[in-house]
C-alpha cells in the first residue's frame, strides 16, 4: 500500500496527490465510447486529479477499438488492451486492473449510464478511510429484466459473499490499491470483480450516485448472460449446487435402503406372484443407492480437486496501445 493510501486512512490526504486508475471494458459501443472517454478526462481534470485511463476492447466487432486505440495514441494518461475476443465484463475488468498503477481503481461502464461526474463522489467515500466504495443508484435506468437480474445476482452475492444486508453493490465503484492486487494475483478461471471485492475488503461501504439512461444503442447485457452469470458465481465461488446434489443423491439412496427393506419384510408375509421379484427390487434399490452416494461423494471430491489445479488465464492481450 502506498503511504498516500496510508495516510487516507487517518484522513489527511490531498486526493491530488493520489494517482487514480479508472478502467472501462467496452464491447460494441462505437457510438460513445469516445463521448465516454472525453467526459471522463475533463472531469477529472477539473477536478484536478491524476488520472489513469485504461480502456480494454472485449472482442467488438463495431469499431469500437479503432476509436479507443486512437484515444490512447493522442492521450497521455489513456492506455488500450485489445482482447483475443470476447471474455466477458469481468474478465475484461480484471485485464484491466492488471493493467493499472493507481492508489485507488474506478470500474464503470462505457456507456455514460455511471455518469463521470459521479465518481467524484465515490472518491470522497473512499478516502474516508473505506477500502472499496459501491455505487447505490437512486433509480435504475434499465429495462425491467435487468432490474431482475440485478435483484438475483444480489441475493446470490448475500449467500455466497456474504454481503452485509445494508450494504448495495455495483459494477460502479472504486477499490483501494491492496484490494485490487489481492484479486489480481487471485487465481480463477472465472473472475467475478463484485464478489472478490467483497472477499478481499473489510471496510465496504456505498454512495448514493445518479444512473442515467443510455443516450444511444441498446445494453448487451441480455437475461441469457444473466444467468450464465449467477451459475457461474455458483460453480466457481460456492459448493451449493454440489452440496445440494449430494443431499439429493443421500436421500435417494435412504429412501432406496427403505424400499428395499420395505420389500424384503414383504416378502416374508405375502407371497409373490413372480418369483425373484423380491430379490431384484432389493437388490436395484440397494446398489443404485449406494451408487448415488458414492457418485455424490466422488463430485466433492472432483470439485475440491479443480479448485487446486484451476490456474486458466481467463484472457489473452493481443495488441496495447499508449501514448
Amino acid at each position: 500500500m502506498s503511504e498516500a493510501v496510508r495516510l487516507s486512512e487517518a484522513g489527511v490526504v490531498d486526493r491530488s496527490a493520489l494517482l487514480w486508475s479508472v478502467v472501462i471494458p467496452v464491447f460494441n459501443s462505437v457510438a460513445v465510447v469516445g463521448t465516454t472517454v472525453d467526459r471522463i478526462l475533463e472531469v477529472f481534470e477539473e477536478a484536478g486529479l491524476r488520472l489513469e485511463l485504461v480502456l480494454v476492447n472485449d472482442g467488438s466487432k463495431d469499431g469500437s477499438w479503432e476509436v479507443i486505440a486512437e484515444k490512447a495514441r493522442t492521450s497521455p494518461n489513456v492506455v488500450a488492451l485489445n482482447l483475443l475476443r470476447n471474455y466477458g465484463q469481468h474478465q475484461a475488468n480484471l485485464a484491466g486492473l492488471r493493467e493499472t498503477t493507481g492508489d485507488y481503481v474506478i470500474t464503470m461502464d462505457d456507456d455514460l449510464q455511471n455518469p463521470p461526474d459521479q465518481a467524484l463522489l465515490l472518491i470522497e467515500a473512499a478516502l474516508e478511510g473505506h477500502d472499496v466504495v459501491f455505487g447505490r443508484f437512486e433509480r435504475k435506468k434499465a429495462p425491467g429484466y435487468r432490474r431482475i437480474g440485478t435483484h438475483l445476482i444480489s441475493q446470490v452475492n448475500r449467500r455466497v459473499f456474504d454481503q452485509p444486508a445494508d450494504l448495495t453493490v455495483s459494477n460502479f465503484r472504486v477499490l483501494r490499491r491492496d484490494v485490487v492486487d489481492r484479486i489480481c494475483a487471485s487465481r480463477t478461471a472465472h473472475p467475478y470483480m463484485t464478489g472478490q471485492a467483497l472477499i478481499y475488503s473489510n471496510n465496504p461501504t456505498d454512495v448514493l450516485v445518479r444512473h442515467d439512461a443510455r443516450p444511444v444503442g441498446k445494453s448487451n447485457y441480455s437475461m441469457r448472460r444473466i444467468l450464465s452469470l449467477v451459475l457461474a458465481i455458483l460453480f466457481s465461488y460456492s459448493v451449493f449446487p454440489l452440496r445440494a446434489a449430494a443431499t439429493a443423491g443421500f436421500l435417494v439412496a435412504l429412501l432406496s435402503f427403505l424400499l428395499g427393506a420395505f420389500y424384503l419384510v414383504r416378502s416374508l408375509f405375502v407371497e409373490t406372484a413372480v418369483p425373484g421379484w423380491t430379490t431384484i427390487a432389493v437388490l436395484l434399490s440397494i446398489f443404485s443407492g449406494v451408487i448415488i452416494a458414492l457418485v455424490s461423494m466422488v463430485g466433492e471430491y472432483v470439485v475440491r480437486t479443480l479448485d487446486a489445479v484451476s490456474e486458466s488465464k481467463p484472457y489473452h492481450v493481443v495488441e496495447r496501445v499508449r501514448s
